[in-house]
Formats: C-alpha cells, structure tokens, sequence
C-alpha cells in the first residue's frame, strides 16, 4: 500500500522540454521539469540543482580561438554575476559556480559551447561578460537547457504530444504502459541526492514532521555533509521527505542518538506506514 501511495499518478514528476520563452527570450528552448499535484513538494530537491545548457554566443568582432579558448577557460569555477535587468530576482552581486565551459564548435563569430553552471546562472549574462573581457563584446545567441538536476535531455525528454497520446491510449485501452514512460514516479525527482534509508518503524513519525534521530536510520549513502539537502528513503525505494542533515556520512554511522537529520518537506501521506510512535 505505501509503494502505491507513493507512486500514484497523482505523485508523478513529468518532464516537459516546450520552449522556456519569455520576454526577450525568444530563442531559450530545452528541458523543463514539471510537477503534477502532491509531487511539487519534491520541487525544493530540484530547483537549486546543477543546470547544462548548450548555447551559441556571437561575438561582435572576430578573435583568435586561442584568446577565445583561454577566456572562456578563466570563467570556469567561482565568478561573480549581477542578473541582467529583464530577471525575476532582484539585481545584487551574487557568487555562482562554472563547472565546465565546453566549446564545441566555432563557425565565425558564432560559438558552440557546452556549459555546466550552478542553478540561478544566467547564461545571457556570462556571453556578455565574456565578451567584456575578450574586448569585441558578444551577446547568447541562442540557447537550450539539456540538464535539469537528475533530468537529462537524451533520457527523459519528452513531449507534451507524447503526454497527449499516452494518455490517450490509456483513456481508450487503460492501457498504463506509454503513461508510465512519459509521467515518472516522484523519487525520479530526488534521484541526484544522497539518501538515508529509515526503518518502517520512523516512517509515520517523519510523516508527522519529526526530524530523523540515529535510531531510526537503517542505512545511507556515503557523502553526505551537514547542511546539504538529503533524501529520505523507505526500505522499499519510496521517497518519505526531503532533510537537511545535521551530521556527516561517518557522523552518522557512529551516532547512537541525537538528530541526523532535519525534516523539512514532508512528501509521503501519514498513515502511509502504520504508527509506531507516542505522541
């Protein structure tokens, strides 16, 4: 019963790749998570999750491909980025991360590049700085997301016509099978965090917002970190609530009491697991 509960339609992550246009966007495109109903509680999982993004940068004037390849190479790991004026977040100096600048293909002043950045990036602003410090200038081009967190383009794209026509076959034949493919089970959300697997017996008390204490933890991934966003796990795969952990890997491995965990987005229904606790 609690894998059902868990995994209904209703708690389903389904990921939609329509383009992501807005004002002055209108060549932004790629792949967008989305949500459908008690799934969105996974959201926090996602949104500040590492972003990939392929983009064709113009530059104003012509430079040689080694400036341009040592620039762009100075860009990667820390940097300091102002949003641009048309952004939904107010304009401060804010540090984000440069995994990796790929450049993939050069054509004239247009350049193919494989970008990994930290989620709350913008790309649009990154092409202009670059341009900046080449001295030509340059502006994003074009732009398409290919990952999302654990979403990745050549796994689980999909269409909103193949949403239409596996709910459609499933309408006329109740046939789940295409639904399956194209709306996945909400632990797809949470697939890139380390979890911690919980006894059945602390399922219900973290249903009811309970923080994990040691006791309740049967089993967990190695690198975990204090104050980073875990996932908590039942014995079966289902995803019980998002935590912030208050103790390491080993920390936890060694502690016999105290909180390991703090509860702070309680996904699976209560009752779910039967209750084992006093209130």
């Amino acid at each position: 019963m609690g894998q059902k509960n868990t995994t209904s339609k209703q708690s389903r992550t389904r990921r939609n790749p329509r383009a992501l246009k807005g004002r002055g966007n209108p060549k932004v495109t790629g792949i967008l998570p989305v949500a459908l109903e008690k799934a969105t509680k996974a959201l926090r999982g996602i949104v500040h999750a590492g972003k990939e993004y392929i983009c064709v940068m113009r530059l104003h004037s012509s430079v040689s491909e080694e400036k341009l390849r040592k620039v762009c190479a100075e860009f990667e790991g820390p940097i300091y980025q102002r949003p641009p004026l048309k952004s939904s977040v107010k304009r401060v100096v804010r540090i984000r991360t440069i995994y990796y600048i790929d450049i993939l293909e050069i054509s004239g002043r247009d350049v193919l590049m494989r970008i990994g950045c930290q989620a709350g990036t913008y790309i649009r602003k990154l092409c202009h700085d670059i341009g900046e410090v080449l001295g030509v200038g340059a502006h994003m081009q074009e732009l398409r997301r290919t990952r999302s967190g654990p979403f990745k383009e050549d796994e689980t794209l999909v269409t909103l016509h193949d949403l239409k026509d596996a709910y459609d076959i499933w309408k006329e034949e109740k046939d789940e099978t295409q639904l399956r493919k194209v709306i996945l089970p909400v632990e797809a959300a949470v697939a890139h965090l380390p979890k911690i697997v919980i006894r059945d017996s602390a399922v219900d008390a973290i249903c009811h917002g309970a923080d994990l204490a040691a006791p309740g933890v049967l089993r967990l991934e190695t690198g975990i970190k204090r104050n980073t966003l875990i996932a908590m796990m039942t014995q079966k795969g289902e995803l019980v609530a998002l935590g912030q952990a208050k103790m390491t890997s080993q920390e936890i491995l060694e502690a016999e009491k105290g909180i390991v965990a703090k509860t702070v987005r309680v996904i699976m229904d209560r009752g779910t697991y039967p209750k084992m606790w006093s209130s």
